[in-house]
């Protein structure tokens, strides 16, 4: 570490092979972006404005929608901000914090998939319990469960990753604060961060798909006992939208972890579309096909429009 001066701030040098496309991406993220932020919170409005949608699925899907701006807010709005043409610089401590923010919410998405497969495969599997056993006492526990497990998750790799010292080279080959791109940075040997890193989000990771793919297996076996076909298409509508959006989330990584080498490249476009491109679906997805969202979106807008008519 002698001879070197200690890194108090770092170099986000972007998406890799992109040169001369800033505009082209700021103009695809930016668009990207504001869908995201407004689909989420038009959802966060219906859920909250209507009292048919004060119910457990809702609640949970409420929390997604709160994850999901603050997902694609935890790295997109610098990304954005050295697009334009400013400095691709970012603070030591902001470099930190989106490290923390990133693992944070990534965590807690995965406990909140499945708590959220876990109220599907009792709402089919146990259906005139399903009140009793998801109550809001027990909501209430699942989703700050899923929130505080995910906080200690991020606490735990970003002291493990900040507390080694960065006195060398401070550019960073990627468009935002991650593991993988800011240990080989530091002054020291990052074999430790390294292994729990890797052995905490992989394992995470596999256990709340494994949970989800045992809770789909019984909603699966539970929808084949249903006599009615409208009765099985019923069971079947309720838990599309979320297993289309486990998909759209865990897909593209499954994908890029089948790779034996993947590029830097292909690692970029799974962050992106993980960062914004599901974040932008989510909305869609669970709304489109959802009577209740679009009718209390419906109502939202003409209670809107008539307040507007009535103070002119």
């Amino acid at each position: 570490m002698r001879n070197h001066t200690m890194v108090t701030e770092f170099i986000l040098l972007g998406i890799p092979e992109t040169e001369g496309l800033e505009t082209a991406l700021l103009s695809l993220f930016s668009s990207l972006y504001s869908c995201t932020l407004l689909g989420n919170v038009l959802i966060l409005t219906a859920i909250m404005s209507s009292t048919r949608l004060h119910t457990p699925m809702y609640f949970f899907l409420g929390n997604l929608s709160i994850f999901d701006l603050g997902f694609s807010s935890t790295t997109f709005p610098k990304m954005l901000f050295y697009l334009s043409g400013n400095s691709h610089a970012i603070s030591y401590g902001g470099c930190m914090s989106q490290l923390f923010f990133y693992h944070f919410l990534g965590c807690t998405e995965c406990f909140l998939y499945t708590v959220m497969a876990c109220d599907r495969f009792v709402a089919i599997c146990f259906p005139l319990r399903y009140t009793v056993i998801m109550n809001y006492r027990v909501c209430f526990i699942l989703a700050t469960g899923t929130w505080m497990s995910g906080c200690v998750h991020a606490m735990i790799l970003t002291s493990l990753t900040f507390q080694l010292p960065y006195c060398g080279s401070n550019k960073v080959g990627y468009y935002f604060c991650d593991i993988p791109v800011v240990l080989p940075l530091a002054c020291k040997d990052t074999s430790l961060a390294q292994r729990v890193g890797f052995t905490n989000v992989g394992l995470l990771s596999l256990i709340c798909f494994f949970l989800i793919l045992v809770s789909y297996t019984c909603i699966g076996i539970s929808i084949s006992k249903i006599r009615s076909a409208e009765g099985r298409q019923r069971a079947f509508s309720t838990c599309s939208a979320h297993l289309t959006a486990i998909l759209c989330t865990y897909g593209p990584v499954i994908i890029i972890y089948l790779q034996p080498n993947p590029s830097v490249l292909l690692s970029a476009i799974i962050q992106i579309l993980n960062n914004l491109v599901t974040p932008t679906l989510n909305p869609l997805i669970y709304s489109l096909r959802n009577k209740d969202v679009k009718s209390a979106l419906r109502k939202v807008f003409i209670r809107r429009t008539f307040l507007e008519v009535s103070s002119n």
